[in-house]
């Protein structure tokens, strides 16, 4: 099959991203066989190829926002039917017996199995899953629309459950990326007033079109005192900017697995006053399957830029300088 794989962890420019031609996977015990039709591109493949995050695994092929066509079945995999469209994500499996697991905080498992990180992923023609961690599509959605949903969706909205934004709140997102502009519709939705704080002026141009407030430079205040805040932006110098626009009382998440580091604080103006600072760890399946539900009614609308599968890299390229607005999709066949 044709493939993606991360050769040699490097700058993008680099070229750490290389094509190759790979041996055919097989499903295991309670896996399914997927013919990938489209595979989102998200910002941890590019921390992945940088090394940020340093691959599990020699030449890993990367990529978990996969949507692909059930083509075979393993040893007792009984959950998907041939020809049902199904959904790769991130958290790929846990061991379902640790105490993180067995208190339903699965996201939080002492050995959990991350897809495009610790396992092949969606950068690919084929690709397996465990069933019991695959999810079935709501039909409202393409398979472009619905790739983003898989990781950015579902881990924007466990940040805006972490953010623990009141009803009817004031809502501040730093970077509006794939993930931030669904968490922000969500928000939205839910009858909020949302602020954002980006570097990029097509994305402020978005974030307005969705409804927004306020949009703008990545360290600019917003024009009133934050109930709750999102970091999207990998930039740890943006956290005491965040925590200094938060009302009292109010909780600042972050959302992404890669930080640059975050410089002092200052007690009294960044965390007194029970200001909060949390991070945001995967998501559980409870999450992605509550998420794919609220998304469909509302419904969510991304905003996608198309990529033939063989551009792979030039995508990686073009989200590393924030040349996409919205979410990039890998397409197997020509978009």
């Amino acid at each position: 099959m044709r493939a993606w794989r991360v050769q040699q962890p490097g700058p993008i420019s680099s070229g750490p991203l290389v094509p190759a031609d790979c041996p055919d996977p097989h499903p295991g015990h309670g896996e399914v066989l997927l013919r990938v039709r489209v595979c989102g591109v998200c910002r941890t493949d590019l921390h992945l190829a940088e090394g940020d995050l340093e691959p599990r695994k020699p030449g890993i092929i990367p990529g978990h926002e996969a949507v692909g066509e059930v083509i075979g079945l393993g040893p007792a995999a009984s959950r998907f039917s041939i020809g049902e469209r199904v959904g790769v994500a991130w958290l790929g499996g846990t061991c379902g017996a640790c105490r993180f697991c067995l208190r339903g905080q699965e996201n939080l498992c002492l050995s959990p199995t991350y897809t495009g990180w610790d396992r092949d992923g969606g950068y690919a023609e084929l690709v397996t899953v465990a069933e019991d961690f695959a999810y079935r599509l709501p039909e409202a959605f393409s398979d472009e629309e619905a790739a983003p949903l898989l990781c950015s969706g579902i881990i924007g909205y466990r940040a805006l459950t972490r953010a623990e934004l009141p009803i009817g709140g004031r809502l501040g997102i730093y970077g509006f990326g794939g993930s931030a502009h669904l968490a922000a519709q969500i928000a939205l939705y839910r009858g909020a007033r949302v602020y954002v704080m980006t570097r990029s002026a097509q994305a402020r141009r978005l974030a307005l079109e969705l409804g927004a407030t306020f949009a703008g430079a990545a360290e600019d205040p917003p024009p009133e005192p934050l109930d709750a805040a999102i970091l999207f932006a990998p930039a740890g110098g943006l956290v005491p900017a965040a925590l200094r626009a938060l009302d009292r009382g109010g909780t600042l998440a972050i959302a992404g697995i890669h930080l640059s580091d975050i410089p002092p604080l200052h007690y009294a103006t960044e965390l007194f006053e029970e200001r909060q600072l949390r991070s945001v760890t995967a998501n559980t399946r409870a999450d992605g399957e509550e998420f794919f539900r609220i998304a469909a009614e509302i419904p969510l609308r991304p905003t996608t830029v198309p990529y033939p599968f063989t551009a792979a890299d030039r995508a990686l390229q073009d989200l590393a300088e924030d040349r996409i607005t919205g979410a990039a999709v890998l397409h197997m066949e020509e978009p």
